[in-house]
């Protein structure tokens, strides 16, 4: 799969055969079914890369170089419950988690630093979305996490996602993570939950 796909960290493009051209590969992305996907890109990715808040990867084809989807990466700490209703983890990943984190008997949950997933969205521009399916996108980013993983430790990787059943068919069910929480936006315009799901690696 790697054979069909350039990966470019944004910190690292300058020094890319693109060079100069990063300003119109990023322009030409459209997500009409996430516009928040859409806008990240356009406007904060740059930024949240050099200030060091989360990395975003471009994913570019290996036959022309363009942008067939792109994914950002940060470090961020989690809390898992115990007990609630919401926590949908095996007791196998349970025993995996309680190796990485500190148990707050407060709280009743675990506490511990965990990759996330931010951001994850295909290109709609010219069909490009057709060149990549949405599982090679996210196992990109979960090999990118790995060759972190190699370096610094840690196993575990969470995301979160609008609570649909296409969106949880495809992560839960498609690609092996589990819901352990959920929250709601602090959009008070449009307020929505987010599922929180994790997948140990």
């Amino acid at each position: 799969m790697a054979a069909d796909f350039s990966i470019i960290n944004l910190n690292e493009f300058n020094e890319s055969e693109y060079g100069d051209d990063i300003e119109s590969i990023i322009s030409d992305f459209t997500c009409p079914k996430n516009s928040d996907v859409e806008k990240f890109l356009h406007k904060s990715a740059m930024e949240f890369t050099k200030k060091k808040q989360s990395v975003t990867y471009l994913v570019l084809s290996s036959d022309n170089g363009s942008l067939l989807g792109y994914f950002s990466l940060a470090v961020k700490p989690i809390m898992i419950e115990i007990g609630n209703n919401a926590t949908d983890i095996s007791k196998t990943m349970r025993r995996k988690i309680e190796r990485v984190s500190k148990f707050d008997e407060m709280r009743n949950c675990y506490v511990l630093s965990a990759y996330l997933i931010a951001q994850l969205g295909k290109n709609f521009s010219d069909n490009a979305n057709q060149k990549i399916t949405g599982s090679q996108l996210l196992q990109l980013a979960v090999n990118q996490i790995k060759e972190v993983q190699g370096l610094i430790g840690g196993m575990v990787i969470f995301l979160e996602a609008e609570r649909t059943d296409k969106l949880l068919k495809f992560y839960i069910s498609d690609n092996g993570f589990a819901e352990f929480g959920s929250r709601y936006t602090e959009n008070k315009d449009d307020p929505h939950e987010l599922v929180q799901m994790l997948k140990v690696i």
